[in-house]
C-alpha cells in the first residue's frame, strides 16, 4: 500500500498519524442514489470531482470497493499526487457514530449496518479518515468556503431527496450529544400530517418539502385530477417538473408548490426562532428552483420569525452547488486536523 500511495505528509514530532495542516484531502459523499469523490485543498477548491450511481443491491462490501476505486480515480484524475494527499473526509447520511467513524443504519443504504467506514477507508487508502453526517458536512462546507463564509451563527438546509441540515454556533458545527444533531428535516410542521419516510413520525418537514415528497404529492394529486394538468404527460413527475409547471401557471402544480413553500417556510422560521442565526442558507436539488423557492421562504421568515433576530435575517441559496458534499467533507477533515483530533482508526 505504501509503495502505491506514498508516505503521509507529516508534521514533524506529531507521530505516525500526523497530517500536514494544509495538505489536500481525498473526500467522499455517499448518497442513496449517487456517490461522489474529489480531491479538495484547504481553500475549498476541488481539483477533481467524480460521480457514480450508488450500488442498488445493498451489498456494502461491493459498494465500498466501488467507492475506494472512485477515490483512487479522483486522485489520479487530479493534479495532486498521491504522496500529497493528507487525509480522507467522508460525508454520509446518518444515523452514524462520528467518534468511532461507524455508519449505523442509514435508511437509504440497506445492508449498511454498523459499517466502520473510517477504519475501512484507512485500510484501503492508507490515510487517516473522518466521518460526518452529509448535511452537517455540507453546512460546514458552506460556512467555511461558501455562502456562509465569515459568519459565526449560520443555519444550513439541504432540500433534496430528503431534507437535512446543519447548525453553526459560535463558528463551529453543532453535533449534539451523540454526533447526530441538526436533523432539521424532522422538525414537525403538521403534527397530524403526512407520514415521514425518514423517521416514521407524522408531519415532518421532510414529508412535505423533500424532492421525494413533492413527487409523491404530485402523483397523488394527479390520481384524483381531471387530467388537464401538464404534469399528466409525465410518467413520473419530479420535483423539478412540478416547479417548472408551477412557473407556467399550472393550477395543480402551483397548489403543490405553494404547499411545499409553506411547509419549508414554517420549518425555517421555527429554526430561526430557536437559534437566531446571522444567515440561513438553503441548498440541495430542490433549491435549483432558485428564487421561486427562496424568495417566498425569505418573505415568510421576515414576516413571522420573532423580532429582532428574525425580521431581517438573510435567506440565500447555497453557493457550492453539486460539489457541496465533497467540499463539505473536506471542511470537516480540516476541522479535525486543526483541532488535533484527526488520527487513524482501528
Amino acid at each position: 500500500m505504501e509503495s502505491v500511495l506514498g508516505a503521509l505528509p507529516a508534521v514533524a514530532g506529531d507521530g505516525p498519524a500526523a497530517v500536514a495542516r494544509h495538505a489536500p484531502v481525498l473526500t467522499f459523499d455517499i448518497g442513496g442514489t449517487k456517490i461522489a469523490a474529489g480531491v479538495v485543498d484547504d481553500e475549498g477548491h476541488a481539483h477533481s470531482f467524480l460521480v457514480a450511481p450508488t450500488d442498488p443491491d445493498g451489498d456494502a462490501q461491493r459498494s465500498l470497493e466501488r467507492l475506494w476505486d472512485l477515490g483512487r480515480r479522483a486522485v489520479t484524475s487530479s493534479d495532486v499526487p498521491w504522496s500529497d494527499i493528507g487525509a480522507i473526509g467522508i460525508a454520509c447520511g446518518g444515523p452514524l457514530d462520528v467518534e468511532r467513524g461507524v455508519l449505523l443504519r442509514p435508511p437509504y443504504l440497506p445492508g449498511w449496518h454498523d459499517v466502520p467506514i473510517a477504519a475501512l477507508a484507512e485500510e484501503a487508502l492508507g490515510r487517516p479518515a473522518a466521518l460526518e453526517n452529509d448535511a452537517a458536512a455540507a453546512a460546514a462546507g458552506e460556512h467555511r468556503y461558501g455562502a456562509g463564509a465569515g459568519t459565526r451563527h449560520m443555519i444550513y438546509f439541504t432540500v433534496s431527496t430528503g431534507v437535512g441540515g446543519g447548525v453553526i454556533v459560535d463558528g463551529r458545527l453543532y453535533r449534539g450529544a451523540m454526533g447526530n444533531g441538526g436533523e432539521l428535516g424532522h422538525v414537525t410542521v403538521d403534527w397530524n400530517g403526512r407520514p415521514c419516510r425518514g423517521c416514521g413520525r407524522l408531519g415532518c418537514l421532510e414529508a412535505y418539502a423533500s424532492g421525494t415528497a413533492i413527487a409523491e404529492r404530485a402523483q397523488e394529486a394527479l390520481a384524483v385530477s381531471d387530467g388537464s394538468s401538464s404534469l399528466a404527460s409525465a410518467p413520473a413527475p419530479t420535483a423539478g417538473d412540478v416547479a417548472a409547471a408551477a412557473r407556467e401557471g399550472d393550477p395543480l402544480a402551483t397548489a403543490i408548490w405553494d404547499e411545499t413553500v409553506a411547509a419549508l417556510s414554517c420549518g425555517v422560521t421555527s429554526i430561526v426562532n430557536v437559534f437566531e442565526p446571522e444567515l440561513v442558507v438553503i441548498g440541495g436539488g430542490v433549491s435549483r428552483a432558485g428564487e421561486q423557492l427562496i424568495a417566498p421562504v425569505r418573505e415568510w421568515v421576515h414576516a413571522h420569525a420573532m423580532t429582532p433576530g428574525g425580521e431581517n435575517v438573510p435567506v440565500v441559496r447555497a453557493s457550492l452547488g453539486d460539489q457541496v458534499g465533497v467540499v463539505g467533507a473536506a471542511a470537516v477533515a480540516y476541522e479535525r486536523i486543526e483541532s488535533g483530533v484527526m488520527q487513524a482508526h482501528g
